[in-house]
């Protein structure tokens, strides 16, 4: 007896890339011992063809895109990853070459950062692509990096280069020159897994830059009650969004606030700022102090001479 569509596209592509306890994908649900005398981490992020990521991206890296987004949460709470489980929607009809070349950037995917699938679901739509995937990972207990942590005076610092997600959809969708580095860095985030495990112990509160860096900041210094000054010269940039503000100075405010980022934001006490260095170089990325929390609220960014930057926005928002 032949296999329904469903269960024949799933035994095809998903379930080669079936981990310990996902029981090959044949029953309901998975089972999971964690690690002993761990917590559990969980993360979930959906993306939506369109609002996500552009229709006509290629499929592996979707894929990878919508794992490494979730990824990125386990790295801000300083957490190992364990495995995953992923719902698709894909639209009806779709190629079953488009689907391989899915998993195959799954499956790349889980080789480079050492996870597995344990389940999901698959279902057909008259809409747009649609995924979801659930992230597992674990943590010390009463050691995950949080939101709420930071105080008046800490230092507020970012890891990697900021903007080139924004700038790299601008330069997809033709209102950018075509860059490969910037188009990259918008399909394929870089997850700063070991750089958020290095940090536990060191900083104070921690979020990925998803939304835009204006707008995360303000969530870290909204948790902490206070406000946080963010010195724009001080923003670290990639050599083609350094070229691409020069050429056009009113692109700062894509940069600040356009997301896609998936870099830690951080606050940390001056004192470790050695530390904090050392964490970054032991990690392999670079770490930038940009600011401080300071008394009051709200995100002030500032130019060079001490004065207030206007924006255009804050960041990203789904409503």
């Amino acid at each position: 007896m032949s296999l329904p569509a469903e269960f024949g596209l799933i035994a095809r592509h998903f379930a080669p890339l079936a981990g310990e306890g996902a029981l090959g994908l044949g029953d309901d649900a998975a089972l999971l011992d964690p690690p002993p005398g761990r917590t559990l981490v969980l993360a979930a992020d959906a993306m939506v063809a369109g609002v996500h990521f552009l229709p006509d991206d290629p499929p592996d890296s979707i894929a990878r895109k919508l794992l490494r987004v979730n990824l990125s949460d386990l790295a801000a709470m300083g957490a190992v990853p364990l495995a995953y489980l992923v719902t698709t929607a894909f639209p009806r009809g779709v190629a079953q070459d488009w689907v391989a070349c899915f998993a195959a950037g799954l499956a790349a995917d889980q080789a480079e950062f050492g996870v597995a699938l344990l389940g999901g679901d698959t279902v057909a739509t008259d809409g747009p692509a649609s995924f979801s995937l659930t992230i597992l990972g674990h943590v010390a207990p009463g050691t995950a990096l949080r939101r709420v942590g930071a105080r008046v005076g800490d230092d507020a610092w970012v890891s990697g280069s900021i903007g080139d997600g924004a700038l790299g959809l601008l330069a997809l969708t033709g209102r950018l020159p075509a860059d490969a580095e910037l188009a990259d860095r918008y399909r394929l985030p870089r997850p700063r897994l070991g750089l958020g495990q290095a940090l536990v112990g060191l900083a104070r509160a921690a979020m990925d830059v998803s939304d835009g860096l204006v707008q995360d900041f303000g969530h870290l210094a909204r948790a902490a009650g206070c406000g946080v000054e963010i010195r724009a010269e001080d923003v670290p940039l990639s050599a083609p969004a350094g070229a691409a503000l020069a050429a056009d100075p009113a692109l700062r405010s894509r940069i600040l606030t356009g997301g896609d980022d998936y870099e830690l934001a951080f606050a940390a006490d001056p004192a470790d700022a050695d530390r904090i260095r050392a964490a970054g170089l032991a990690a392999g990325v670079q770490v930038t102090r940009i600011g401080r929390f300071v008394a009051g609220e709200g995100v002030r960014v500032l130019d060079a001479a001490g004065e207030s930057v206007q924006l255009s926005g804050s960041g990203w928002s789904h409503f």
